[in-house]
């Protein structure tokens, strides 16, 4: 199975591939789009849009995992988040993919073990499960994890519906 986590931002996404073979998880891609805040918004995400089928195209992924925006303080940054978090959604349906959405609680307990978990704890918990991978930047590091948290969801769900 071949899932792409995205981590939904305006300014940067971070996207992260991994494919599951023989119970062993690798990472084939990992990286940041990156938009001008200068630019007009319908520009940017058009960027994003651009960005994700790339790699949507090369990597063909089974499941779209997206982290769902939670945003308390600053609402033009989440509405940014948001708009970013809308391309994925629409990237991933364009190519068929199953889409899965996680709060960002969930995917610090699945990779790190407590939602109270630091970007760097999520970071080093990616390197370890991925032997050795070091993402480059937090966001691209939070889109493998999103991608983990899928992969390892999707077991349970496959599990749970086989012995029903």
């Amino acid at each position: 199975m071949r899932v792409v986590g995205v981590d939904p931002g305006l300014t940067r996404m971070g996207v992260g591939v991994i494919e599951e073979r023989d119970s062993a998880l690798t990472a084939l891609y990992s990286g940041t789009i990156t938009t001008s805040p200068s630019d007009e918004t319908s520009l940017r995400l058009a960027e994003l849009m651009e960005g994700l089928e790339e790699v949507m195209a090369k990597y063909q992924p089974d499941a779209v995992a997206v982290e769902k925006v939670f945003f308390k303080l600053n609402v033009r940054t989440g509405v940014g988040a948001i708009q970013a978090s809308g391309i994925a959604l629409a990237a991933a349906a364009r190519f068929g993919a199953r889409v899965y959405e996680y709060a960002p609680l969930q995917v610090k307990q699945a990779v790190v073990g407590t939602g109270a978990a630091t970007k760097d704890q999520v970071t080093f918990m990616v390197n370890r499960i991925l032997k050795g991978v070091t993402p480059k930047g937090a966001d691209a590091a939070d889109a493998l994890a999103i991608a983990i948290t899928c992969l390892n969801s999707s077991k349970l769900e496959d599990l749970e519906r086989s012995t029903r």
